[in-house]
């Protein structure tokens, strides 16, 4: 006789309820889900398209916006967050900013407005066909699988994940929705940048010859921080405070910096460094709203050619500001920002040799393009599927905070091996206590 699984309640979710829910959507999501996916060409092309967002801060809001803009016959079905709150204001910013469209589009009755942390299968299961996972970091590789697991679609923000088993997992997942025809995108802008991937291009055709050597930078300013309500329990109040605590966030070079992370990487041309050396400390930061977090990080990545390429980023108030690629060539260099925007190619006499056409309205556009990017595949029946280089920019990330929590070089094979899992075994609200900062040389490589 099979023993039935226990009831779950919504403020408390353990690893081992993350695995069940994960693998037991398939049965019941894959009955729920549109037929319109997976029936003739004609009815893929004209069946509306039921999207669901997991997570509903302000990334969760901008893309379900962007995802209703990408397709004409796209609609929003259900909605899920951890906290009520949040859920809520996610709905009437989305509404608002849908204006006319709003009725037609916008359609997240009570009955499909999920909280608490098991919110995610219940979006998955309420029929949809494509969704968002805009949740917190630390949660994205289970909700990827789950996602995968019942046929959907999916778009997934940046990072994929804070630690190693979480990588390891959303590369087994991408791998299924490879085989299942499944879209899968990650939400690195940048990449549908038109000015930036105009300069891109022209870096790998060769315009400052063979790219020898690239530093890329996001000096910044430290995030927002919310003080503690009496209401809040430990756990609660590190979630509001999500991106000054490591488990959840995985640190600020994995949260944030990563974008530029992953412009290292494409200056690379994606090819992987073999180990990474990081910098790293908290100088400016205190008080519990910042948690465990560095403010500043400097790694130094080598490969296998010999090449080395630099990373630095800080949040440290009242220091200047640059997200700037700096790109060395054998026969020029490469100056790429694309907020400014500035493309500046030079010759070796430092003179600029092109100039790109980039406009500043471009890294706006860009997070609609990658929404109009994916629902285009999808209507198509040529699914994108970038997790793998995405997965492989986040352990970027991830290697060097390890190298500068521990103060070791960390190869690539040891990143992809490590057992390190940052997310508790349990999450239930009540005592939480804030893990200690990250002293190098104390910190073990595990």
């Amino acid at each position: 006789m099979t023993t039935p699984p226990r009831p779950l309640h919504a403020d408390s979710l353990s690893r081992r309820d993350f695995v069940r829910l994960s693998a037991g959507t398939v049965a019941g999501a894959m009955i729920a889900a549109s037929p319109a996916l997976a029936s003739s060409g004609l009815s893929r092309l004209t069946q509306p398209l039921k999207v669901g967002v997991i997570g509903c801060g302000g990334r969760g809001t901008g893309a379900a916006v962007q995802a209703l803009r990408a397709d004409s016959n796209c609609i929003l079905h259900a909605m899920g967050d951890v906290f009520a709150d949040r859920l809520a204001s996610s709905l009437k910013a989305i509404t608002e900013e849908m204006g006319d469209d709003a009725p037609g589009k916008v359609q997240v009755p009570a009955e499909r407005q999920f909280t608490g942390f098991d919110n995610y299968h219940k979006v998955i299961e309420s029929g949809v066909d494509v969704v968002l996972i805009t949740g917190y970091p630390a949660f994205r590789p289970e909700h990827y699988r789950a996602a995968i697991a019942a046929g959907k679609h999916v778009f997934a923000e940046k990072p994929l994940a804070v630690d190693s088993p979480g990588i390891r997992l959303v590369l087994e997942t991408a791998e299924k929705a490879r085989q299942k025809n499944l879209a899968s995108l990650v939400g690195f802008c940048w990449r549908f940048n038109t000015g930036m991937k105009g300069a891109f291009d022209r870096l790998h055709s060769g315009a400052i010859g063979d790219v020898v050597s690239a530093h890329t930078t996001y000096h910044t300013s430290t995030l927002s921080k919310r003080p503690r309500k009496p209401e809040w329990s430990d756990l609660e109040f590190q979630m509001r405070n999500w991106w000054h605590f490591n488990w959840i966030s995985g640190d600020h070079i994995v949260e944030q910096a990563i974008h530029s992370v992953d412009r290292l990487a494409w200056a690379m041309n994606d090819k992987m460094p073999t180990k990474v050396t990081c910098l790293g400390g908290r100088a400016a930061r205190s008080g519990p709203e910042h948690g465990d977090v560095f403010d500043h990080f400097a790694a130094i990545y080598e490969y296998d050619d010999g090449r080395r390429a630099f990373h630095t980023c800080r949040q440290i108030d009242g220091c200047p500001s640059d997200n700037t690629d700096y790109i060395h060539g054998s026969s020029g260099s490469a100056i790429i920002n694309g907020w400014v925007p500035t493309y500046h190619f030079k010759d070796k006499s430092n003179a600029i040799t092109w100039k790109g056409p980039g406009k500043p309205e471009d890294a706006s556009a860009m997070y609609q393009n990658e929404h109009d990017d994916l629902f285009r595949s999808i209507r198509e029946g040529k699914p994108i599927n970038d997790v793998e280089r995405g997965a492989n920019s986040t352990l970027m990330a991830i290697m060097a905070r390890m190298a500068a929590y521990t103060g070791q070089t960390v190869s690539w094979q040891q990143a992809m091996e490590s057992k390190e899992s940052l997310v508790p075994d349990k999450l239930e609200f009540g005592p939480f206590p804030t893990p200690e900062v990250a002293i190098p040389g104390k910190r073990k490589l595990i």
